[in-house]
């Protein structure tokens, strides 16, 4: 029997039990792929990280969810930062660690900064962004409830991928946006002859006055129904916004899971100009609520 101490943590949140909750596995280097899978099926949350190893300056880790191996997250990469830190991995400078974080061909650097009044914030830069298919916007629509009138007008749901492809849902207001109900039928449908991940539909305000963006993910049993707060999907929110005009600055704090209360929220930077981005970062803190073993 193998020993893999655990951490369960919630990112993009300073308070426990908000944000979205990660599960990481530390020192899984010999750990195989099929008993990876089954151990994210095992903990039932939208992501599971399994850290293969890790130095002073670089993670290599693997990203799954109940149903399959991605090649990018958001959320698992602040978790594991945060879980590292606390497993003492991870030792921080008097002001600022900078690590890279190894995600299959993936290289995310990542800045960890300790401010004067205590918090620690973790900061991924995500790759350039792609602007991949623009998809039929009243059939795509309908999977999700939604109408015509619903979707921000004169504005393409569009594959957006920062790391992994997701699909880019503009509604006009948060009335929208809460009427938002997926077809599981027809998103499977949609999903199997598409480029996409998964699915971000989002809308310009937030759900408190710090917000510019609310967003709500969805996706397939096994994997979670509805995400809390999705980083990687955040940053490719934060290219399409910023290519289509629809921000007038380059910084903002991006809001999602207040109405699954877990409230989370990222600070969000744009790299680049609108018509040629070159990076995405995204930033958040983060809470460890739970530590342990596995054994198996």
């Amino acid at each position: 029997m193998a020993v893999y101490p655990f951490f369960q943590v919630d990112a993009f949140t300073d308070q426990a039990l908000g944000g979205n909750p990660c599960a990481i596995l530390m020192n899984c280097g010999e750990l195989d792929e099929l008993t990876m899978q089954a151990l994210a099926l095992e903990m039932n949350l939208s992501e599971t990280a399994f850290i293969l190893s890790a130095s002073k300056t670089d993670i290599v880790v693997r990203y799954f969810t109940p149903a399959e191996e991605i090649p990018f997250a958001g959320h698992p990469t602040i978790a594991t930062c945060r879980a590292l830190i606390d497993f003492g991995k991870l030792a921080l400078e008097d002001a600022k660690t900078e690590v890279k974080l190894h995600i299959g061909s993936l290289e995310i650097p990542v800045s960890i900064q300790r401010r004067a009044n205590g918090q620690t914030w973790i900061t991924m830069t995500q790759p350039e962004p792609q602007f991949l298919s623009i998809h039929h916007t009243e059939q795509t629509a309908k999977v999700f409830g939604l109408l015509m009138d619903d979707i921000l007008p004169g504005y393409p749901i569009q594959t957006v991928s920062t790391g992994t492809p997701q699909l880019m849902i503009p509604v006009r207001d948060h009335a929208a946006l809460k009427k938002a109900n997926m077809d599981f039928s027809a998103y499977a449908d949609l999903k199997a002859r598409s480029d996409f991940y998964s699915p971000h539909l989002f809308c310009l305000g937030g759900v408190t006055p710090e917000g510019k963006t609310f967003a709500r993910h969805f996706g397939l049993p096994p994997d979670t129904i509805e995400d809390p707060f999705t980083g990687s999907a955040t940053g490719a929110m934060a290219a399409y916004l910023w290519q289509h005009n629809l921000l007038d600055e380059r910084k903002f704090i991006a809001e999602q899971g207040h109405w699954m209360n877990r409230p989370g929220r990222a600070l969000v930077e744009i790299i680049g100009r609108r018509d040629s981005i070159q990076a995405v970062k995204v930033s958040g803190q983060a809470v460890t609520i739970a530590r342990g073993e596995i054994n198996i």
